[in-house]
């Protein structure tokens, strides 16, 4: 977390945090970092404070750390569960919210559940990571109860248990997925 900056209290942190998620979107189906650094230029040119510009920063390297790892392990972007778990791993939240849920939309049966239950569990990390306990708790509950009605719907190299560990016990440390999951797709 970036002191100071705070997307529910502060609309610019809010807007620059919705535009770069959005944006990341775009870079991971281009292949190419541009479309997110386009979105940080046009709030970096505003000369935005100096918290706000950390956290451009910060996400722009994380971006592109994803995207690396996109390449290296010729991930396709219709792995929708590989990539959720790049993202996982860099801690980028609020962008595995804007991932799936795009896919949500399109999805039927239980994979809607499964998805709709992960992008809970970000929710849940981005309440705790604001110090939103009792909103992360609440959100938790219920990304464990769709996790575990439909676990057998999740690709095995996604670490459903350990995640629904972390959730159940309202653990505000994020459980980093990766390193199982690239085991298990033998990309390791």
């Amino acid at each position: 977390m970036i002191e100071g900056f705070d997307p529910f209290q502060n609309r610019l942190c809010r807007d620059v945090r919705n535009e770069l998620s959005e944006s990341v979107i775009e870079t991971i189906y281009s292949g190419a970092i541009a479309p997110s650094q386009a979105a940080a230029e046009k709030y970096l040119s505003q000369g935005v404070e100096p918290y706000i510009r950390s956290y451009i920063h910060n996400r722009i390297v994380r971006y592109t750390t994803v995207l690396s790892q996109i390449q290296s392990a010729k991930v396709e972007t219709t792995e929708i569960y590989a990539i959720a778990v790049l993202l996982w791993d860099q801690e980028l939240f609020f962008e595995v919210h804007e991932w799936l849920e795009e896919k949500w939309h399109k999805s039927m049966g239980a994979e809607k559940f499964v998805l709709q239950a992960l992008i809970r569990a970000a929710g849940t990390y981005i309440h705790f990571e604001y110090g939103r306990k009792t909103g992360g708790e609440k959100m938790a509950k219920k990304a464990v109860s769709g996790l575990i009605s439909h676990k057998t719907s999740v690709p095995e190299f996604f670490n459903i248990d350990l995640l629904i560990a972390k959730l159940s016990a309202f653990d505000p440390i994020p459980p980093k997925l990766g390193a199982a999951s690239w085991k298990k797709r033998n990309l390791l």
